[in-house]
């Protein structure tokens, strides 16, 4: 939110500098994010001045061009060529002499240099409305009054307005500092803490009088819940015209852009008071009736953009009695918007239900100035009062008459919220005992009425601007507020308590795992919970139940809430290999949602991410490329460190995976792992092979937690390694071998590993060889030769009689 200091010290006076000032707003919770220079005309006008043509002759090498001798006021004239089809000797020119800065409409800086044109010396420029910011004509050059004498600085003829705007990042539960009054009201509650006593200077309506009632708009409001007051007035005889320089000045300050005095008006003390308004032309109001009401679901409307919407039959329209004509308090209509041409206004000031205004603007993708007001809550004793400011400042700038009573529908007054704020609470929230006396000086500045005192606290009237204050603590935040955090004393001495916490603890099983993944070179990464409905079709596992659906989702593609962590990270790795980083291992720990008949389902998730080469190629060797293994030993790598042991592997029937198994332990799924489909990928644009793996947190954590830390001596005997050379059918795979060969040596067997595989030539069809390593180990003694034959004939005969295995 912008807020102009020159519009703020019209209702505080203020000699203060603007970074003292934005201090003070910022400890008040008024966060000043930064301080903007705003001048009127950019640039200043600086070095521009007052210059006398005294001679004007033809330019002898063109015939558009002339050459002027110009006073400015030092010893000797300049010689200036002009091309402006009206400069003569004898006028009152702005000259932009050397080296000064002057800027296209667009903002572009350019210097006047000197130089030559066509042969002749030119030492300045004699300058049109346009090429100064006064004006758009750039039909000739200005020409000033007779009077001004040459030399004079042009910034000291033309009023130019420098002002400083504060830049505040306003919490979304301020809706009472959503104006210059606002934080005018604010700032003055600071200063009197800080005692200094200004006086709040408020804009007078009593002024207000009904010229005639020629213009009666008949008014009826068929949904008060949306609509709880409403309040409207006419006015005729207008002139539409450009707005006064000092309005166009202070809404260009805030960033805004003057349209027409009528609607900058509204704007203006949209920005001073904090309530929307709204003009419409009368003469397009068929039936002098102003109906607020909803209208069927489907019905079709044309905004002030020019875009044609459809409406639900829960937005609350401004309607007259044949059609719509405002969305009410998030946009105006084409049709009835204020012209050139109009002379005749209904101007509505209103509250509108702030829950029913932000589902509209969420619904229509719209986001005004007004619906951002109403959305969070407006005063409602504020309504009448702007109306009639604004009123005024429309007669003031645009002529006219006020024809009508002001139509005032406000059914059921909303009475002041009460709270019984009691000292030891707010002493124990504060953390330290503030005066009473100190206290209730600090609710008067804030207009929270004190309406009864007891010993135990203060019986409390908060005022209806502050609809966030509907709490005791919401009240002693208010007062620590102004009273200032700084001023809160820091004990020398802090006490706490340690919280005794489990080495099962998740966050502590989640660091330990992302330090180990992030060692052997993976990157985390935190997507969206968010994802697009899209990837349902992609996901085709009945068993995920049906995505959960956002209410008002901020757009298709953030519509439910993710059902795999899959996509996400897919999204990741095309986002980076877009950018040509191929070689990439991401982990992310994240949860997963899925909804079926009886409950919506929740379910926390660490997923493995890698593609590419495992290490890039140096001149020791070359590239390593990523592969199932590698992810796998990774895999193994977690569950051993997290005391998971002997998990069994199976062949997955994830639907995501084109090749991969599952590891589960005790009927419980662990982990899938695998390569991804092709499909997947494709609809992604990742065209290089990613692998896959995704725990099931829940459940790791959940065995982690019942495992035992168990530990041995280190064997004091050596252990012994022999080598089979097995001939087997190609069915047989390595973990019917591993298998195998632990059921068959239960004592002395510690580890088989296969270390080589060979398929082809010299080798019978249908075969294949398997060069399988044995570790034996006896911890009480050493081995001897005949204990090793013995067990390794043992294993030879298990695996000819149940594998079919030969020995080559």
């Amino acid at each position: 939110m912008q807020i102009s200091y020159n519009w703020l010290k019209q209702f505080l006076k203020l000699d203060w500098e603007a970074d003292k000032t934005a201090e003070l707003l910022t400890d008040l919770g008024l966060e000043v994010e930064g301080i903007s220079p705003f001048e009127s005309i950019k640039g200043g006008l600086k070095g521009i001045v007052v210059g006398e043509v005294l001679t004007c002759e033809k330019h002898p090498n063109a015939d558009k061009l002339k050459i002027t001798t110009v006073d400015i006021g030092q010893d000797t004239p300049l010689n200036i060529v002009c091309g402006a089809p009206n400069v003569a000797a004898g006028q009152k020119v702005p000259v932009a002499t050397i080296g000064t800065t002057l800027y296209t409409p667009e903002g572009e800086a350019w210097k006047i240099k000197k130089g030559k044109i066509r042969g002749e010396i030119s030492e300045g420029m004699i300058c049109a409305e346009d090429e100064l910011g006064l004006g758009n004509n750039h039909e000739g050059i200005m020409v000033l009054n007779d009077d001004l004498l040459p030399g004079t600085p042009c910034s000291e003829v033309f009023s130019i307005e420098n002002d400083e705007v504060f830049d505040i990042g306003l919490t979304p539960n301020r809706a009472d500092a959503m104006s210059h009054f606002g934080v005018a009201r604010d700032l003055k509650a600071g200063l009197r803490q800080k005692e200094i006593n200004k006086e709040l200077i408020t804009p007078s309506i009593s002024n207000f009088n009904v010229d005639n009632r020629s213009l009666k708009m008949q008014v009826e409001v068929e949904n008060s819940k949306l609509a709880p007051r409403y309040c409207g007035v006419t006015m005729s005889n207008l002139i539409v015209q450009p707005s006064p320089d000092w309005l166009k000045n202070r809404l260009r300050s805030i960033g805004l852009k003057p349209i027409n005095n009528v609607v900058d008006a509204t704007n203006y003390v949209l920005h001073e008071l904090g309530q929307p308004l709204h003009a419409f032309d009368a003469d397009r109001i068929h039936g002098k009736k102003v109906i607020v009401k909803t209208l069927p679901a489907g019905t079709k409307f044309m905004t002030l953009d020019g875009e044609e919407r459809e409406l639900h039959e829960d937005d609350l329209m401004i309607c007259d009695s044949e059609k719509p004509m405002c969305i009410a308090g998030v946009f105006g209509g084409i049709n009835t918007g204020v012209t050139e041409s109009t002379t005749s206004i209904f101007l509505e000031s209103a509250y509108f239900d702030p829950v029913s205004i932000r589902k509209t603007a969420k619904r229509h993708g719209l986001n005004t100035d007004a619906s951002f007001r109403f959305e969070r809550g407006i005063d409602i004793e504020n309504v009448e009062y702007a109306l009639k400011r604004a009123a005024l400042l429309i007669k003031e700038i645009a002529g006219g008459d006020i024809t009508s009573d002001v139509e005032d529908f406000y059914p059921k007054k909303i009475e002041e919220h009460q709270v019984f704020l009691t000292f030891e609470k707010t002493y124990s929230l504060i953390g330290q005992k503030i005066p009473q006396d100190t206290i209730k000086s600090i609710l008067a500045s804030l207009d929270i009425k004190v309406k009864s005192v007891t010993e135990a606290g203060l019986g409390l009237s908060i005022p209806s601007y502050r609809v966030d204050v509907q709490r005791e603590v919401d009240v002693i935040e208010e007062i620590l507020r102004v009273y200032g955090y700084n001023n809160i004393g820091v004990k020398n001495k802090i006490n706490a308590s340690v919280a005794p916490v489990s080495k099962f603890d998740d966050h502590k099983l989640q660091s330990k795992i992302g330090d180990q993944l992030a060692s052997t070179g993976f990157y985390e990464i935190m997507t969206n919970s968010l994802s697009s409905p899209n990837y349902s079709s992609l996901l085709n596992d009945e068993k995920e139940g049906a995505p959960i659906t956002m209410l008002n989702p901020l757009s298709n593609e953030l519509s439910v809430m993710r059902q795999s962590m899959l996509f996400s990270g897919l999204e990741a790795l095309a986002y980076n290999i877009n950018r040509k980083k191929q070689n990439l291992k991401f982990f992310e720990f994240g949860k997963t949602y899925h909804q079926n008949a009886a409950e919506r389902i929740e379910n926390k998730h660490l997923s493995l991410f890698v593609t590419g080469n495992r290490n890039n190629g140096s001149w020791i060797g070359g590239d390593t490329k990523s592969d199932f293994f590698f992810v796998k030993a990774v895999v193994e790598n977690i569950l051993e460190r997290l005391g998971i042991a002997q998990s069994v592997p199976s062949p997955t029937e994830n639907t995501v995976l084109s090749e991969g198994i599952t590891l589960s332990l005790k009927s419980k799924p662990l982990v899938s792992l695998g390569l991804v489909k092709k499909d997947i990928l494709n609809a992604l644009g990742i065209k290089q092979e990613v692998i896959h793996a995704d725990f099931n947190w829940d459940n790791v954590i959940a065995l982690a937690s019942k495992n035992s830390i168990l530990y041995r001596e280190i064997p004091k005997h050596p252990e012994v390694k022999r080598d089979f050379a097995l001939l087997l059918d190609e069915g047989v795979s390595f973990q019917q071998v591993y298998e195998l060969g632990l059921k068959t040596e239960r004592k002395l067997l510690k580890q088989i590993s296969l270390f080589d595989v060979y398929t082809g030539k010299n080798l019978p069809e249908g075969k294949k060889s398997y060069a399988v390593s044995f570790t034996l180990q006896d911890t009480q003694r050493t081995l001897t030769d005949k204990q090793i034959d013995k067990i390794m004939d043992k294993l030879q005969k298990r695996y000819e009689q149940e594998l079919g295995a030969e020995l080559r």
